[in-house]
């Protein structure tokens, strides 16, 4: 059983690198499904695994034992093992909880306060100009979405740039790049090897939105332009805005310039096949030992209870 479940917590850290290959063989949108849906179930699978290794250690305790109502012992690998692995996954189980609420607390304060900001301002359509000497621009969720730029980045490009940056923001909310953004920083705090996995998203989401952008505005380019000198224009500052929010300035910029400046990325077949079995194989491993592991501790527990023969 403690085998079982330490495979869940070992699988996520191959994702990361896997993820990066996957992003350079499949298009930018199937990339954002594919490596999001691995990640949600990684990270339930290594929950899970934490949350099985936790109540194995609390019912070797005679107290929790009795609690549980076992009449026998419950019947698990040597002490020396399980009480330092359920000590181990209970401090990971109540770091990752901290660090969740303390994270979605942060980020709800900053889309209350980017909603209002933009609530309270005059929109033409979905746009939403805000007088700042700082340039900025983002896709806003909500009711309704909004594109949030500051004048400062409407000085910074000239007027068919900014059509290709207000297209890629449409393309961010178009798509509910938010939602993405959040299951990857919400995963990341289930454990340590998916945090690479959040950039990874991240740049997904970007390549998706530079693609539907330059579709858009008809022209490859210019669209490449305009992302380069929007974050040139925002150079290092980091505005005070949600990190679920997408940007056209965010992420590795000179690598999505040069992605544009290329051909438009197509469909091949093999090399899309190879990357979903990878991706599937990597999910079913961990969900298959996770779940395999949690119905031998159930089990385990039955028999200690004496439901069940051993």
């Amino acid at each position: 059983m403690i085998l079982l479940l330490t495979v869940p917590l070992l699988v996520p850290f191959v994702l990361g690198p896997l993820a990066r290959r996957c992003l350079d063989r499949l298009t930018p949108v199937a990339a954002l499904w594919s490596v999001t849906l691995a990640l949600v179930v990684l990270a339930g699978a290594s929950v899970a695994a934490l949350g099985a290794l936790v109540l194995t250690g609390l019912l070797k305790v005679p107290l929790f034992a009795g609690l549980g109502d076992l009449v026998h012992p419950l019947r698990t690998a040597s002490d020396l093992v399980v009480l330092p692995a359920a000590a181990a996954a209970t401090g990971a189980l109540t770091l990752g909880a901290w660090t969740v609420v303390r994270s979605a607390a942060r980020q709800l304060r900053a889309f209350r306060s980017a909603r209002s900001q933009a609530d309270r301002r005059p929109t033409a359509g979905d746009l939403c100009v805000i007088e700042s000497p700082h340039p900025d621009a983002y896709a806003l969720p909500g009711r309704p979405h909004r594109i949030v730029v500051t004048t400062a980045m409407l000085r910074s490009l000239g007027a068919d740039e900014r059509e290709a940056l207000f297209a890629h923001e449409r393309a961010h909310n178009a798509g509910g790049h938010h939602r993405f953004l959040v299951v990857a920083e919400l995963a990341a705090h289930c454990h340590p090897g998916l945090r690479p996995v959040r950039a990874t998203v991240a740049l997904a989401a970007e390549r998706a939105a530079d693609e539907a952008a330059a579709v858009a505005v008809g022209d490859r380019r210019l669209t490449a332009r305009a992302i380069a000198r929007a974050a040139l224009a925002a150079g290092e500052a980091r505005p005070e805005r949600p990190g679920f929010t997408p940007a056209a300035t965010t992420g590795p910029v000179p690598r999505r310039v040069a992605a544009l400046l290329a051909a438009a990325p197509r469909h091949r077949p093999r090399a899309a096949a190879w990357a979903a079995l990878l991706l599937t194989a990597c999910a079913a491993v961990s969900a298959g030992t996770s779940g395999a592991g949690v119905v031998s501790f159930h089990h385990e527990v039955e028999v200690a209870q004496g439901e069940e023969a051993r």
